[in-house]
């Protein structure tokens, strides 16, 4: 069976590259509702490409241009165009990253 190790660098970017590209049109898919399906959001992963480039000569990002490289704005321009969460967005959310402790 193969595993993300087993994926080329290559493949791999490519396909993180589709999902930054995939979130990015889906605006629709609030930070709240992606948290509270999956426990993380595009802020969690823009904090893993801030955290990666970290580990890169020369390539550490810090968190606003991290955030950029995600959503294709500054997260103020991003956050000015969501709604408010509901106080059912927030409780699904936090039902669900209390199970990121599991993983």
């Amino acid at each position: 069976m193969a595993t993300i190790e087993d994926l080329d660098d290559v493949v791999a970017a490519a396909a993180f590259r589709r999902l930054v590209a995939h979130l990015r049109h889906r605006a629709d898919a609030q930070n709240v509702d992606l948290m509270g399906l999956a426990g993380f959001c595009r802020n969690c992963l823009s904090d893993w490409v801030r955290e990666a480039s970290a580990e890169v000569p020369g390539g550490a990002l810090d968190k606003e241009a991290a955030r950029e490289a995600i959503y294709g704005m500054s997260y103020a321009q991003w956050k000015a165009n969501q709604p408010e969460a509901t106080p059912e967005q927030l409780a699904r959310m936090a039902t669900s990253v209390a199970k990121n402790g599991r993983a």
